[in-house]
């Protein structure tokens, strides 16, 4: 018999409701959980523990009145620490904002409360989701439960390396290049990047406005799909979700893909990629063929540019969104001023991590006068050829199948160069310039370093990806998230 921390968050939506166990057991069993692994990983930036367990006693009252229970009733979820709750602590592991608490839930935290889930805490993340390591947060460096040796990926690695540990079964992450795909290939779990527009960006701390997207992390594709239930559609308080129906998500599991045309981009597999990384997505390509689907070489031309057409708009974006950080309306102080001018350069000297002042300063330089045509403008026009070669894409095919990453997670201590760095999302950036959906499921084992194959789809078709990924899922077989005790 499995234990609590052990199960899906269906598996708990449905033992909780069929009085197999109280709320206040599931969420004192995953606390338990937490105390015994979170020393090794450090996925959590904040406990909610006297709050959670007050609500799960709420939640069993309700249970016991006869009310009627919100979709994911008994199910503990965390959240990254970039998305606001009300009266929460929510830093963006940032020390500009150690101290900041939030005034008002974000749309998903108001949607996840409805559906009656219980949220245990907020997970470490890189400095306002700059990054891919987890390694720039201000609080602490987070590991990889598959080894601890090694960096969980980012900047959503705390969201990842808690449903790899069995510290919850669901959690939300935002993606902004990979943030939510590539943390989820480096430590076996799942997770799905939506459409731009899908999910509700209200109360998410802005990096770049225009490729930020919420997400589900999870440890398979039917939680995704549960999660997906709850936190998409339309919204008031954001004008850039889209008024797009929205399906069951769960319609779309077990359903065969015999037929499905499925394409695979010839400049996805590029000199760089790691030969056992190669091998296992050409291994999980014939699975997919053996299931019945079409495969079918593509073309996606403009790939090469996505790297550099990425980090002069998302700089470019974040210079302007973390402007509003400047030691006058909240957040960090510098105490070191003797005037306004040394109050903003001080507060933000002191207040940001080296990786986001580096980001300020490209995006300042690329929205300069003289440079904001030879750079900004030039990238936009790029970014719209990188749509243009999927949009062609999906004339001939239903679903693009790729790698997340070139390579399994690295060592914690390997000093790689921001360019380096920056060349590791070469597979997860497209998607998010083109504004469409990528799942990342796990593939195989590389050196017993778990690797994850990328679905990508058309704009707000997510139900292709979950139908190509639970179909993947169970040929694959079962997965075996690491062992830490």
């Amino acid at each position: 018999m499995k234990k609590i921390y052990e199960m899906t968050a269906k598996e708990l939506h449905q033992s909780f409701l069929a009085g197999e166990y109280r709320a206040v057991e599931i969420v004192e069993a995953f606390f338990q959980r937490i105390e015994a692994v979170e020393s090794k990983i450090n996925s959590f930036v904040s406990l909610r523990k006297e709050k959670v367990l007050e609500e799960a006693k709420q939640l069993d009252e309700k249970k016991l009145s006869g009310k009627e229970l919100g979709s994911l009733a008994g199910v503990v979820v965390a959240l990254k620490d970039n998305m606001l709750c009300q009266g929460e602590k929510v830093t963006a592991a940032s020390k500009i904002l150690e101290n900041y608490e939030g005034i008002y839930d974000a749309t998903v935290v108001s949607k996840l409360k409805e559906a009656d889930a219980l949220i245990l805490g907020f997970t470490n993340m890189d400095e306002f989701a700059m990054g891919g390591t987890t390694k720039t947060s201000y609080h602490k460096m987070t590991a990889n439960p598959y080894d601890i040796t090694r960096v969980p990926g980012g900047s959503s690695g705390g969201a990842a390396s808690s449903i790899a540990a069995q510290q919850v079964p669901l959690a939300l992450g935002s993606d902004t290049g990979g943030s939510i795909r590539q943390p989820a290939s480096f430590c076996g779990v799942v997770g799905l990047k939506p459409s731009y527009g899908r999910v509700s960006r209200y109360g998410l701390m802005a990096f770049a406005s225009s490729l930020d997207q919420i997400g589900p992390l999870a440890k398979n594709v039917e939680d995704i799909a549960y999660a997906m239930n709850v936190i998409a559609g339309t919204d008031d308080y954001d004008a850039t979700v889209e008024e797009v129906e929205v399906p069951d998500y769960t319609s779309f599991l077990g359903k065969e893909i015999r037929g499905m045309k499925i394409g695979v981009p010839k400049e996805y597999f590029i000199e760089g990629i790691r030969a056992e990384v190669k091998e296992i997505i050409m291994k999980s390509i014939d699975t997919l063929k053996s299931l019945g689907a079409e495969i079918i070489e593509i073309s996606l031309p403009h790939t090469k540019y996505a790297v550099p057409t990425y980090y002069v708009l998302a700089p470019a974006e974040a210079s302007s969104n973390l402007a509003r950080f400047d030691g006058v309306r909240y957040g960090y102080r510098s105490e070191n001023s003797q005037n306004i001018e040394d109050l903003y350069i001080n507060s933000r000297t002191e207040g940001f991590g080296d990786e986001v002042k580096r980001r300020i300063m490209i995006g300042t330089y690329v929205l300069s006068a003289g440079f904001y045509d030879a750079y900004f403008k030039k990238a936009q026009k790029v970014r719209r050829l990188i749509q243009e070669d999927f949009i062609k894409a999906f004339e001939t095919v239903d679903v693009i199948v790729t790698p997340v990453a070139p390579s399994p997670a690295f060592q914690l201590s390997e000093q790689k160069t921001p360019i380096e760095l920056y060349l590791e999302d070469i597979f997860t950036i497209p998607a998010n310039l083109a504004g469409i959906p990528g799942l990342s499921v796990p593939a195989g084992l590389a050196g017993g370093l778990s690797v994850g194959i990328q679905f990508l789809g058309k704009a707000f078709h997510e139900g292709d990806l979950l139908q190509v990924g639970s179909a993947f899922e169970k040929a694959r077989g079962d997965w075996k998230l690491p062992i830490l005790d």
